[in-house]
C-alpha cells in the first residue's frame, strides 16, 4: 500500500491500475481535495461531471455511484464514504478565481488549477485539459433560486472516500488552496492506494 501526505496548497498525480481503490483521506478535518483523472490509454477520455451527474440523477455523488468519463465510460465507482458531501458543480480554483470572486484580493494565489496542471503535466496532460473537477469534501448546497452556497467541508479528523478504478487512469489530487472551501484555513491530504 502506497501513501502520500500532500502538503496544504499543494498537488500530486499518480497513475492508477483497473481494481486499484485511491482512498483520499482528510486527515485534520475541513479540507477539500480536487480529483481529476484521465485515461490512461487516451488522455482526451476525462472524467466528466456532466455525465456523471446525467447518469446517477444527483449531484451530490456518494458511496454506490459511479464516476463517469466523456465518452459514458465508468471511471470510478465510490466503495466507502464516510462524509457524503462532496461538489460536482465547481471548477478548480484558478489564480482568476480569486481575482474575481475574493474582495480586495492582491498578489499571487495558489490554485487547484495549477496544481493539478504541475502535477499532470510529466503524464502529458496540459492545463486548458482540465475540465471541472470532483471536489471530494467540499460541502455546496443548492438554494431553491439556484444560488450556490459554500459551507465548510462537513469531513471531520480521519475521514475517506474510497474510489476503485475501473480502467487504467492518470490521476491529479490537491489538498484545495480555496480559502471559502475550506472554512478560512489550509491544511494536508492523505492519499492510498490500495488493491482489491
Amino acid at each position: 500500500m502506497q501513501r502520500v501526505r500532500i502538503a496544504p496548497q499543494t498537488g500530486y498525480g499518480l497513475k492508477l491500475k483497473r481494481g486499484q481503490v485511491l482512498r483520499i483521506i482528510d486527515p485534520e478535518g475541513e479540507q477539500v481535495s480536487d480529483v481529476m483523472a484521465f485515461a490512461a490509454g487516451d488522455k482526451a477520455e476525462k472524467l466528466s461531471s456532466g455525465r456523471s451527474i446525467d447518469y446517477n440523477n444527483t449531484i451530490y455523488l456518494t458511496a454506490g455511484h459511479v464516476l463517469y468519463s466523456s465518452r459514458s465510460r465508468p471511471m470510478f465507482t465510490i466503495l466507502e464514504d464516510t462524509v457524503g458531501r462532496h461538489d460536482f458543480l465547481l471548477t478548480p480554483c484558478s489564480p482568476e478565481t480569486f481575482e474575481i470572486l475574493y474582495e480586495g484580493h492582491e498578489g499571487y494565489h495558489p490554485s487547484c488549477l495549477e496544481n493539478l496542471a504541475k502535477n499532470l503535466g510529466p503524464f502529458g496532460i496540459d492545463e486548458d485539459d482540465i475540465p471541472t473537477t470532483f471536489n471530494v469534501f467540499m460541502n455546496v448546497a443548492v438554494s431553491p433560486g439556484g444560488e450556490l452556497n459554500i459551507g465548510p467541508p462537513l469531513s471531520k479528523a480521519g475521514d475517506h472516500v474510497d474510489l476503485r478504478a475501473e480502467m487504467d487512469l492518470v490521476v491529479g489530487v490537491t489538498a484545495c488552496s480555496a480559502e471559502k472551501s475550506n472554512n478560512g484555513s489550509f491544511k494536508p491530504i492523505e492519499i492510498e492506494v490500495r488493491e482489491r
